[in-house]
Formats: C-alpha cells, structure tokens, sequence
C-alpha cells in the first residue's frame, strides 16, 4: 500500500504526494491529550476533522498515518483551546513507544547511546525529521533538521516533536531529565516565557536551528532497562531494513519551500536562483513544477498565507510579519494577506485571540 503525506493548498485540495507516514500511536496520544484539556470529545473530532482524520481512521487495525495531518492537528488543537503551548504540553505527556527505534534505545546502555541510535534510525519514527548528536567540551546537543523542509512550516509540531523527546529521555532512563535549553528557529513573541514555565527550562526562540542543549553528565544517565545481547540484535535488524528501505526521492515541490524558507525572513528567493541552486534550467525547473501541479509563485503564494498566520498566532506585530514574508510595506502584506483569506490581518488577530468557549 502506497503510504504518504499529501500536501494541501488553501482550498483544502490535496496535491503532489511523498512517503511520509508517522506511528498511529502519536495521533492517540495526541487526541487523549486534547480531550483532557478541552473536557470535550466534540472538540477532539472537530479537529480530526479538520486535520483530514477521522476516529474510525485511526482505530486498529490502522499502524501508521500521515505526518503532514499530524502537523495539522497539533495546530488546530492549539487553535481550538486558544493555547498556544498545546503541542508542547502533548510531548511532555509522551512516555512509551513501540518503533523498533524505541526498542532498540530501551535495551541501550546509557542515554548517549540512546541518541547515538536515534540519528541512525529516527527515519523509523518520522521520515521527516534526522536528529544528530554533537558533543563539545562543556555540553552536548541533539540538533533537528528537516528531511522534508515543507514540515518547518510547523512550528507546534516541531514543539510537539521536542517536548516529547525530553519525555523519553526521562522515561528510558527513570530520571528527569533538564536540559540546559531547548531552541527553536521560529519566534512566538510574547508566550515565549509560557514554554519555559511549562517545560521547566530555558526555551529560546529565535535560534539558528531546533535542537535540544544537554549537560555531558546527561549523557551519561543509565538505562535500567539495558540488555546488551538483544540491543545488538534489534541493531541489526534495524541496518537490515536500512539496506532494504527504497530510496524515497523527495518531490521538487519540497525542496522549493526548503529554499524560500531558508531565504527568510525579508528575502523570498527569485525563481531562477531556485532553479540555479537545484541545479537546473529555468525551463526544466518550471516545467517540473507543472508535472506536480504547481507553479514556482503557487507556491511562494501558499507558504506565505500559512506562515502568515501562524505568525500572526505567534504574536508577531504586523511590521514584522511584513518584513519577514518579504513585502516592501505592511499594506503590501494586508493586501495579500486578505486576497488569501477573505479579511484583513487585524480581523484575523482579532478573532483568533478570543478563545472560543467550550
């Protein structure tokens, strides 16, 4: 069975599509969490919903679903409890997993081998996230980069994603863990101190990259659960099925958003830059784009409506957000911003800062 994300424009119809499932596991943890804090399976389903989920496709005997949904939920969750610090408040809750990955780090020695395992196998886990360890002389750091720059947009998930990395390291090695930061790309404005309350540790916005800051004696936390014999075994089988994956090749579309993103903020990359630094033809790259059913500007269009708003729920004034998106002046981004969503920047800000009551 073919499985994968499929991306979604501001219509809500699908286009294009690459393998990139998640386990089924995650979205149950995620709705227990939701029902938790809204008191409400109402709520949960709306937000199925609105993430193209529904209860009865992620009942068994279903194992995987799609991580872009995932991503989705996590932000119309946040969205629904007016809280901006949902998909962090999720991770935390994450304790136990049954991937090969987390098998394989169960029966570890030590926390740092735990991370050792996770950069080889996290393709196991999430297809659209690699995590490498670097260890300098005074601490470490597990740093996050997208596989798939198209999920960067995603900045609950990517909180979810971390958050929940602390909670396993916690979980495996029964101690709890703190790191000495957690950083991220993005910017949250003013609820940057609700994650640092919540998590019970520095949490920077505004970094280079997403990536999780150790002290070296972290590393060296022990596993109880530690069983050298069947670790090697589960090793093996996992450089097994390394050897056997496919190779998936990433679709054009997703390398694109990696580059515009990477531009930002206040440059969005011309056209044939693009396709000069993917290494093809102006011709070849806008024909290329047409096989996958977009365009190079469809493209530019649909990732600045969807930052936009999420920066706008970030809390971003509309002077930055402007600048960030790569508009000359903030009447050239409201302008925009209304032609996408059919009302203004501050009418969007205005609704979404008062929490629907549940």
């Amino acid at each position: 069975m073919r499985k994968g994300r499929t991306y979604w424009d501001r219509s809500g119809i699908g286009y294009g599509y690459f393998i990139m499932e998640v386990d089924i596991g995650r979205i149950h943890l995620l709705t227990k969490a939701l029902e938790h804090r809204a008191g409400s399976s109402a709520v949960t389903e709306q937000v199925l919903k609105n993430s193209n989920l529904s209860k009865s496709t992620i009942a068994p005997p279903a194992t995987t679903y799609s991580a872009h949904s995932e991503a989705l939920f996590v932000r119309h969750a946040c969205d629904a409890l007016d809280d901006i610090t949902f998909g962090a408040y999720a991770g935390l809750q994450f304790v136990s997993a049954s991937s090969l990955t987390a098998y394989i780090s169960k029966y570890s020695r030590d926390l740092k081998q735990v991370m050792e395992n996770t950069t080889r196998f996290h393709g196991f886990i999430d297809p659209a996230l690699a995590f490498s360890l670097r260890v300098s002389g005074n601490h470490a750091a597990l740093e996050a980069e997208w596989k798939d720059p198209g999920f960067s947009r995603y900045h609950r998930r990517t909180e979810f994603l971390l958050f929940a990395a602390i909670a396993r390291m916690r979980a495996l090695t029964q101690v709890k863990i703190t790191p000495i930061q957690m950083r991220f790309p993005h910017t949250v404005g003013r609820h940057e101190t609700a994650f640092s309350k919540l998590g019970g540790f520095p949490v920077i916005f505004g970094a280079e990259k997403p990536e999780i800051i150790l002290t070296l004696s972290a590393l060296e936390q022990s596993v109880p659960t530690y069983d050298p014999a069947l670790r090697q075994h589960l090793l093996d089988h996992g450089e097994n099925l390394l050897a056997q994956a496919p190779s998936n090749r990433q679709m054009l579309r997703a390398k694109v958003e990696g580059l515009i993103t990477q531009s930002l903020p206040g440059t969005i990359v011309p056209a044939d830059k693009a396709a000069e630094q993917l290494g093809l033809s102006a011709r070849t790259f806008a024909r290329r784009l047409r096989e996958e059913g977009t365009s190079y500007r469809e493209i530019v269009e649909d990732l600045r409506c969807d930052l936009a708003q999420t920066f706008i729920k970030n809390g971003l004034v509309l002077t930055e957000i402007s600048y960030a998106l790569g508009y000359a002046d903030q009447a050239a981004f409201s302008t925009a911003f209304k032609r996408w969503t059919g009302q203004a920047p501050s009418a969007f800000r205005k609704r979404v800062e008062h929490p629907i009551s549940h």
